[in-house]
């Protein structure tokens, strides 16, 4: 915490016609962001940089091209170009999605990464298919329940 800063600045806005900007309701705290924040990580941020890279939220505008998410709906965003631990936050569209009714804001803020990386251990890497058996080991943190 001692290397954060909290600073005002002006909402980001959609410069491209492919991106989603986000009112952010929550964010999601990942050990990926500690490591970028301790400089742990393979690869690092240009300085200054907002970190985060799940959230919930609304949207707030669109790019021209974007039809499957519209302002004023609320979505969860896995990645962000511009970091999600602010009230506002920019994406690419393809980071966006609908959050479905029964999720609530918290939960939805939660999504991304653990859920992206249970499919990637079980489907990608371990190769789990119908009918498989898997013991999943230290299910108490995102990754764990998401598996």
């Amino acid at each position: 915490p001692s290397v954060l800063r909290v600073g005002r600045c002006t909402p980001p806005e959609v410069f491209s016609p492919t991106q989603v900007l986000i009112r952010v309701l929550y964010a999601g705290v990942n050990p990926v962001d500690c490591y970028l924040r301790a400089g742990t990580y393979p690869s690092r941020p240009s300085l200054p940089y907002t970190p985060g890279k799940d959230a919930s939220g609304v949207v707030a505008a669109v790019g021209a091209n974007v039809s499957h998410v519209r302002p004023g709906e609320r979505v969860w965003a896995y990645g962000s170009i511009s970091g999600t631990y602010a009230q506002y936050c920019v994406c690419e569209s393809w980071q966006v999605h609908p959050l479905p009714k029964r999720v609530s804001d918290e939960e939805g803020g939660a999504v991304g990464t653990p859920f992206a990386t249970a499919y990637r251990a079980l489907f990608v890497r371990g190769r789990v298919r119908p009918g498989s058996v898997v013991f999943v080991s230290g299910a108490s943190g995102g990754v764990g329940i998401a598996a």
